[in-house]
Parts: structure tokens; sequence; C-alpha cells
């Protein structure tokens, strides 16, 4: 199984970031909106469908939102993986900002490169976005 993890630091604060990842219907406004294009929550909230800018959508359960240790969990159901897991958690820096830690398990192996680069460009549309949060500062 290939394990994929990125990481980034912010000046913002955790839970300004926090606030902006556990809004599960709102990605594509709050947290990364020119690498997600569109997202519309389906039964009650438990799933969502996420539509990329390069065009590729992807329906994910939302597994967990654990506010006390400020993580995202989903899973990617259907499409090419046969398995898709990911987290997204905020970690408090000692400055006052952030460290956001994605991290995500997938199969078959061979989708590593093409899912890792896709993360890598969510976490450059993430950067700019969370920087320009009001009263968060700059991103790092």
């Amino acid at each position: 199984m290939a394990s994929i993890r990125k990481e980034m630091r912010l000046e913002a604060a955790p839970q300004t970031v926090w606030g902006a990842i556990r809004d599960v219907g709102s990605v594509h406004r709050r947290l990364a909106p020119s690498f997600v294009i569109d997202c519309r929550l389906e039964d009650d909230g438990t799933a969502r469908v996420v539509t990329f800018a390069n065009g590729l959508t992807a329906r994910e359960l939302i597994v967990d939102i654990d506010d006390a240790a400020r993580r995202l969990v989903w899973a990617v159901v259907g499409g090419r993986p046969t398995h898709h897991n990911a987290s997204l958690q905020v970690f408090a820096e000692e400055s006052g900002g952030s460290r956001i830690v994605w991290i995500a398990d997938l199969l078959p192996n061979d989708l590593a490169g093409p899912i890792g680069e896709m993360m890598e460009q969510g976490m450059r549309a993430m950067q700019p976005t969370l920087a320009g949060v009001k009263g968060t500062g700059a991103a790092a």
C-alpha cells in the first residue's frame, strides 16, 4: 500500500486553519479554491462530491471530524483507487502558527505518483488561502 505524507507550516492560528478544514462542504471556497472548483455535501453531510480543477471528480465519505485532535479523515469511494483513505490534521506550533499534515494511504501503488502530485497542488492552493484569512499573517 502506498502511503504519502505532505506537511506545510503556516503563520495562521491553528483554530483558524482547523475552521477552514472542518468545513467539509466548503473546501472549494475556504480551503483550496484554485485546486477544488466545486464541492457538494450528500447523505446528510456524511459524504461529499469534490470536483478538482483538473476535471476529476471524487466521492468522499467523511469518516471522522475530530475537533479535539483537529483531524479530518475521509475515504474516496469508486474510481480508480481500490483503497484511498486520507487525513488532514492541524498541529499548533510554538510560534502560534500551524503545521498541517496530510496523509493518504492508497491502492494500487502506481497511483502514488499522480495522487502525490495532486496533494502537492492542494497544499500550494491552501497556503495563500489560509494566509489571506483575516488576522492570520502570511504563510511560512
